[in-house]
């Protein structure tokens, strides 16, 4: 059976306003303004290259980091978004093999799989602070592909998630892009990164998928003459 790689935050957890308001707090302790508009038009899954768009020194990157980190690993506001624990099952007695690829934090991630209960249907994980390229990069998602043993089946693997960057990197792979609707992900952003299709939520792909009721075929964007350069880290 194929794969189906999944993004973390966003996608399968609710915990964009966690993670917004520790950047705030950390963009404040610098005497920096961020709101909506601003973090909207930085954001990148490289937190560095994000930082350095919101005005952080280059030296103080890494406070700033171990900051962020601190601040988001006080709070337990995430949550799993509507239906997951049920559609990450059904995808997985359907067959389909799971993985996950985040810009998260392992220690971070791996905490709320364990307090949610369903890090045994994501097996696979590869973090953004693993020794590999930043999302839209391919190599994240080939990864967690060759260790699915997928890595010879890529045109029929999904990677799915809620910013333009995801698309972006599944496409330079030449997996199918899968969008989910987000706060920093609009139907119309996610499109235009190419997203094969995209839904309001992962629980309404897995009805589709599973269902033969597929969204209907967005318009492709041009395929990437070549993989997308690394984001500097």
């Amino acid at each position: 059976m194929d794969a189906i790689v999944f993004d973390w935050d966003g996608t399968l957890v609710d915990s964009l306003p966690a993670i917004f308001d520790a950047n705030l707090r950390v963009l404040e302790e610098y005497g920096l303004p961020f709101d909506d508009e601003r973090y909207r038009a930085a954001y990148v899954p490289d937190w560095r290259l994000m930082y350095q768009r919101l005005g952080i020194p280059d030296e103080a990157l890494d406070a700033a980091g171990e900051r962020w980190l601190a601040l988001y690993a006080e709070t337990d506001a995430a949550a799993l978004l509507p239906r997951i624990s049920d559609s990450l099952q059904r995808l997985s007695d359907a067959g389909y093999v799971m993985g996950l690829v985040t810009a998260g934090h392992s220690d971070v991630v791996n905490r709320q799989l364990e307090r949610f209960g369903i890090g045994h249907l994501l097996p696979v994980r590869v973090f953004g602070n693993d020794e590999v390229a930043t999302k839209p990069h391919p190599d994240p998602l080939l990864l967690a592909l060759r260790q699915l043993d997928r890595a010879e089946r890529v045109a029929t693997a999904r990677y799915v998630g809620d910013v333009p960057d995801d698309m972006r990197m599944a496409r330079s792979v030449g997996a199918l892009g899968v969008g989910i609707e987000s706060s920093i992900g609009s139907r119309a952003e996610l499109i235009a990164a190419g997203a094969s299709e995209v839904y309001p939520g992962v629980a309404e792909f897995v009805d589709a998928l599973l269902t033969g009721k597929r969204a209907a075929k967005v318009e492709a964007a041009p395929a990437p003459t070549e993989p997308a350069a690394a984001e500097p880290t």
